[in-house]
């Protein structure tokens, strides 16, 4: 019997990667969006799991196939929260990855201790084309760096500390990145749904 397909519901390459490698596992199709062209995915808002439903929502029915999705972000407590879930287009939509991280550092010029304080968030949903809809949410706890460490990661992981192994995100080794990251216990924590629909198909 052949295995069913999933669609990963993203354009960010590195997002993609991470949570093939994430779920590589699963005997299953990755399907991705440059597969299906016809897919449109919604504008964001506010909310991660609203976000993360809505992509997943109209991957899996633009595509007739089951899609996973996620909405994941930066939260710093000395900016009250922000980027938040607009940490994909924080400081406006030219900026690139060490755009966005220089625009964090400048925002967070003089804020110390537990202003520095932070945590990335994740929400992960999968859908089928039916309609349902499920979703959970993963977290990582840290720091803001003074200044980007590493080469790894991408996005905000070169500013970002991991408090649980004591080391900058874009130092670990992917293996282990993808162990203890958000993206990583989200994606852990929706599994049993997912292989649970994977079955059905």
């Amino acid at each position: 019997m052949s295995a069913p397909a999933l669609v990963v519901a993203t354009g960010n390459r590195g997002k993609l990667r991470e949570i093939q490698t994430i779920l590589g596992d699963l005997r299953v199709v990755w399907r991705t969006l440059a597969e299906h062209p016809g897919v449109a995915l919604p504008e964001e808002g506010d909310d991660y799991t609203a976000n993360a439903k809505a992509k997943a929502l109209a991957a899996a029915r633009g595509s007739g196939e089951l899609a996973i999705a996620d909405d994941s972000g930066l939260e710093v407590d000395g900016l009250s929260g922000r980027p938040g879930p607009h940490s994909a287009r924080y400081g406006g939509p030219c900026l690139d990855d060490a755009g966005r991280v220089a625009h964090l550092l400048e925002e967070m010029r003089g804020l110390t201790g537990e202003a520095r304080r932070a945590r990335f968030v994740c929400v992960a949903a999968l859908a089928t084309p039916e309609g349902q809809v499920a979703s959970a949410e993963g977290r990582c706890e840290g720091r803001i760096l003074e200044a980007p460490r590493g080469e790894g990661g991408f996005g905000y992981d070169p500013v970002f500390w991991s408090a649980e192994l004591e080391q900058p995100m874009a130092e670990l080794p992917e293996a282990t990145k993808n162990r203890i990251s958000h993206r990583a216990h989200a994606f852990a924590a929706l599994r049993p749904r997912l292989e649970a629909a994977l079955r059905e198909r």
